[in-house]
């Protein structure tokens, strides 16, 4: 019986994101690491403060960042703000007890990828960290809105910028039709829906999303309502 050649090797599958969890209650790192690690997901290290947090950032280099909102020594809002600025593709959810929580709001203005409850399913949190690992934002923006909408400052909510007003100088840089996206993305609009209300193709939106992403620093959509409500293209309440 002739012995059949030997075929290519498979490949390997494609690794998991590499990631740190920060959080002061023991129990909760521990159970995070094990759903993480049965789902393919390497857990590089752990934090129970702040200031932990950081410097395993730095030593370790994660993709994604899970971290507690309240800690001691230093509040994850912080070490957030201090694992951000070391490079672009850092990656952080922030856990939490509470949906509509004020450190919530400043964390996704920092650039913070979404944020989760602590009652989050298995499947969910292998899910998220694999969604923002991809360098997608985890929040819907209706949800992002509703979190502008309670906690933005009123003296920065301005009434909406019409046609024969200034652009605020924060947007200078952006073509009319981009202030129409922009406009239309604090609105909570998806990529197919700004298509049609524009009569343009997805590729197209997602042309100008990703240059006005580019041209105001934005990390994700997030980041895109905040900045939408906040320089007065989108009031609150508004739904039109």
């Amino acid at each position: 019986m002739t012995t059949p050649e030997p075929g290519p090797p498979a490949p390997n599958p494609e690794p998991g994101p590499r990631v740190l969890i920060a959080d002061d209650q023991a129990l909760i790192r521990t159970g995070f690491r094990l759903i993480l690690t049965m789902r393919g997901i390497e857990v590089v290290g752990e934090a129970a403060d702040g200031l932990e947090a950081v410097a395993a950032a730095r030593k370790l280099s994660p993709d994604v960042v899970l971290m507690d909102i309240r800690m001691p020594n230093m509040d994850g809002l912080e070490a957030a703000r201090r694992i951000l600025a070391q490079g672009p593709h850092r990656r952080v959810l922030m856990l939490t007890t509470f949906d509509l929580d004020r450190y919530v709001y400043d964390a996704l203005a920092l650039g913070a990828s979404g944020f989760l409850l602590k009652d989050i399913t298995p499947e969910h949190l292998a899910a998220s960290v694999r969604l923002v690992n991809t360098g997608d934002a985890l929040l819907a923006p209706s949800i992002t809105r509703r979190l502008v909408e309670r906690f933005a400052a009123p003296d920065r909510v301005r009434g909406p910028i019409s046609a024969s007003s200034a652009v605020p100088a924060d947007l200078a840089d952006l073509t009319p039709r981009e202030i129409e996206v922009l406009t239309l993305l604090g609105r909570g609009l998806s990529n197919a829906e700004l298509a049609e209300a524009l009569t343009l193709s997805e590729a197209t939106v997602k042309t100008h999303v990703a240059r006005i992403f580019a041209k105001l620093g934005l990390r994700d959509r997030a980041q895109a309502v905040i900045i939408a409500y906040e320089t007065g293209l989108v009031r609150t309440g508004d739904r039109s």
